[in-house]
C-alpha cells in the first residue's frame, strides 16, 4: 500500500498558524461559495478544509459543515478557533479515500487543494470520494490554477514572491519562490525560502518549505470529472465568474452530479 506522503505535502503546513496569518484573508472564493450553498441547502463538506478559512463564513452562516483534512495540525488549529462554532464536525480523513455513510448537495475544495493530489489514482480518488458523498444533483466546487505559460515556467533563481510581518516576533519575513516544472509528470516542484529580518534589516532567521502541485489541462479535466459522474455547469476564470481564457490563472469548476 502506497503511503500518504507520496500523494500529500505536509512540510508547507507544519506551522499552521504561519499558514494562517498568511491565508486567512483571502476571501474572494466565499461569495461563490455561499451562493451555491444557498440553491443547494442542506449539510456541506468543506474537503481539504485546512485551518478552516472557508468552512467558518458557511457555518456562521447557518451552514451545517462538516470540515475534512489529513493534517492533524491544521484540524487542531481549526479547533482551537472553532471553540464557538458547534455547527462544524471535523474530520481527520484521507480525502482520496473517503466513506462516511452518508451523503450531501454540496462539496467543495478550496486553496488550490486539487493539485496537492499528484498522481492519477489519488485524482481518482479524491473525484470517487466526491461523486460516493454527493446526491444526485449535488453540486461539486473547486478551483486549480490554470496551466497557462507562465506557470509552467521553470524559476530557477530565488525570485521574492512578497513580505509581510511575523506578528509573533516583530520580524518582517520576505519570502522567496523557486520552481520547476517536470513536463512529463506535470507537477510543479515549488521551494519557498523565509528571511526573517529583524529593525535592522539583518537575517535572523531562514527557513525553506518544499510544496509539489500536479497541473492538469482543460480537456484533461473535462474527461476526468465524467469519469467520475460529474457534468461541468460551468468553467470560470476567476472566484467572480469572470470567462475562462489562455492568461486565466485559475479555472473555477462548478460540478453537478
Amino acid at each position: 500500500m502506497k503511503s500518504l506522503e507520496q500523494f500529500y505535502n505536509f512540510e508547507e503546513y507544519d506551522d499552521p498558524a504561519r499558514y494562517d496569518e498568511q491565508n486567512s484573508g483571502y476571501k474572494r472564493d466565499i461569495p461563490l461559495l455561499m451562493k451555491w450553498a444557498e440553491k443547494q441547502n442542506g449539510p456541506i463538506i468543506d474537503l481539504a478544509c485546512g485551518t478552516g478559512r472557508a468552512t467558518f463564513p458557511l457555518a456562521r452562516a447557518g451552514y451545517d459543515v462538516t470540515g475534512i483534512d489529513v493534517h492533524q495540525g491544521m484540524l487542531e488549529e481549526a479547533k482551537r478557533k472553532a471553540h464557538n462554532e458547534d455547527n462544524i464536525n471535523w474530520l481527520l480523513e484521507d480525502c482520496a479515500n473517503l466513506n462516511l455513510h452518508r451523503k450531501v448537495d454540496f462539496i467543495f475544495t478550496v486553496g488550490h487543494s486539487f493539485q496537492h493530489f499528484l498522481t492519477n489514482d489519488s485524482q481518482d480518488g479524491l473525484l470517487a470520494s466526491v461523486s460516493r458523498h454527493l446526491n444526485e444533483g449535488g453540486v461539486f466546487i473547486f478551483g486549480p490554477r490554470f496551466p497557462n505559460a507562465y506557470e509552467l515556467i521553470s524559476e530557477p533563481e530565488e525570485e521574492i514572491d512578497h513580505s509581510y510581518m511575523d506578528e509573533a516576533t516583530g520580524h518582517t519575513v520576505d519570502v522567496y519562490h523557486l520552481s520547476r516544472y517536470d513536463t512529463l509528470s506535470q507537477i510543479q516542484y515549488n521551494t519557498k525560502i523565509r528571511r526573517y529580518k529583524n529593525q535592522h534589516e539583518e537575517v535572523v532567521h531562514e527557513g525553506k518549505s518544499l510544496i509539489a502541485l500536479r497541473f492538469v489541462f482543460p480537456k484533461e479535466m473535462e474527461r476526468l470529472l465524467e469519469k467520475h459522474g460529474l457534468s461541468i455547469l460551468h468553467v470560470y476564470g476567476d472566484w467572480e465568474e469572470g470567462p475562462i481564457s489562455a492568461a486565466s490563472s485559475e479555472m473555477i469548476y462548478v460540478c453537478k452530479k
